[in-house]
């Protein structure tokens, strides 16, 4: 019972940090610098808290994918932290911008693959979650990667809401839901066998 309770707890708090995370994409609407470095920073360390509350579920599953999960999101947690933190500068604001559209990007893309992968494996959630993760992970690399290579159409643009509906989708599923705790606590029992 009692690691229900928190098996629980750690998917409401998992699935407000995502929300939280996605705070960063208003930060750059506020026309206080302050602002949007709180809102960056937040957001970055939304980002490696989800990281440090999934890796302990992850590892059962899979130790090497998991560890580099973590490893990608506390590199892209930090990326947003630095992206708030240079915006205070008069000088070298657009380095925000140059920071979400091309590292924080790929990193964000790798370590949401290696996510939702690790969701498919660990079976946490429905699969179709994890699915469609996947599927909108490879959209949004495709459509940055294009814009790389200069072709941008708006078409390509709205493809990007994939990813966005899917992680605020699996973020209401954790809150109202949680996680398929027996999954987790069969699992939890195996690890503690060995």
């Amino acid at each position: 019972m009692n690691i229900n309770i928190s098996i629980r707890k750690k998917a409401i708090f998992v699935g407000i940090l995502i929300i939280v995370a996605y705070s960063m994409l208003f930060g750059g609407v506020a026309d206080a610098k302050w602002l949007t470095t709180l809102v960056d920073v937040i957001s970055g360390l939304a980002v490696i808290g989800i990281a440090a509350l999934m890796f302990p579920l992850f590892k059962i599953s899979n130790k090497a994918l998991s560890l580099g999960y973590l490893l990608l999101k506390i590199l892209e947690g930090a990326l947003m932290i630095a992206s708030g933190l240079v915006f205070l500068s008069g000088s070298i604001e657009g380095w925000r911008s140059w920071i979400y559209n091309y590292p924080q990007t790929y990193v964000f893309i790798a370590s949401a693959s290696l996510f939702y992968v690790l969701l498919f494996k660990t079976n946490l959630v429905p699969r179709f979650i994890s699915v469609w993760g996947l599927v909108a992970c490879c959209t949004l690399l495709i459509v940055n990667l294009a814009k790389l290579f200069g072709v941008s159409y708006q078409a390509l643009d709205i493809l990007m809401i994939l990813i966005v509906t899917n992680e605020v989708f699996l973020a209401i599923w954790l809150i109202v839901k949680g996680f398929k705790t027996t999954l987790v606590a069969s699992a939890s029992a195996e690890t503690n066998k060995n």
